[in-house]
């Protein structure tokens, strides 16, 4: 359709992602001297609780890096279309996660000071938070360009339907939907930004219509449930918005 909208990501996502996605690098780095220190220092049957503990620690710090780093890709994804870089972009988490605990798991099973019992509990450690981090920081539904702007565009004509043709919505700084109703209860009182759809993709990264401003427009509008290819909720929503 000529009025067909792409998503590009904003300036200010840009500057949001790039900032995420150092801090995520920051976090990793922390890991991987954390594991370098451990192969270092403890791996021995003296030192088996601070191994333990730095493994905790190691986790934390990895579940935390590939957290950052996917909060980063849904403000500023990558395309389909490079199906290398759509890839190791979405996926960077669990490889970074899983290199922040392989080599500790190699050394601390093939260890020729530590005791079999040593090895046998940190390394079993090791190994499951390996898992947990590898597991956690992959992306199982990952974000791109194409799917944002197929969805962009599919709730541009949800609105367009429920608010006289017209896309403007209105939303807040705290919330994480868009709204059609500067007085709808979840946002009445806030300060608020007015723009299309697609701007409230751009300011506020993923975004999803207010359920109460959808039942609203529906009752007020005389709208049936077949006019629209969403679900629509019974009654209000009572999240806040």
């Amino acid at each position: 359709m000529s009025t067909e909208k792409k998503f590009v990501a904003s300036p200010e996502g840009k500057g949001k992602a790039k900032q995420l996605r150092m801090f995520a690098l920051l976090a990793w780095l922390i890991a991987m001297v954390g594991q370098v220190v451990s192969i270092l220092y403890l791996i021995n049957d003296e030192t088996l609780t601070y191994l333990i503990i730095a493994i905790v620690v190691i986790l934390a710090l990895a579940i935390t890096g590939s957290t950052l780093w996917k909060k980063a890709n849904r403000l500023d994804p990558a395309s389909e279309a490079d199906q290398t870089k759509f890839f190791f972009q979405n996926q960077f988490g669990a490889i970074m996660n899983v290199l922040a605990f392989l080599p500790m798991v190699i050394l601390i099973l093939t260890n020729k000071e530590a005791s079999g019992k040593t090895k046998g509990i940190a390394g079993g450690i090791a190994a499951v938070a390996m898992l947990i981090a590898g597991i956690s920081g992959a992306d199982f539904d990952p974000p791109s360009v194409e799917k944002y702007t197929e969805q962009i565009n599919s709730q541009t004509e949800v609105v367009k339907k429920l608010n006289y043709d017209s896309d403007n919505v209105y939303w807040s700084r705290a919330g994480n939907r868009y709204h059609l109703f500067d007085d709808c209860q979840h946002i009445r009182g806030r300060e608020q930004s007015l723009g299309s759809v697609q701007d409230s993709w751009d300011e506020k990264g993923i975004s999803e219509l207010c359920k109460t401003c959808q039942a609203r427009a529906i009752r007020d509008r005389n709208i049936t449930d077949a006019d629209l290819d969403i679900p629509v909720l019974e009654g209000e929503d009572i999240l806040e918005n």
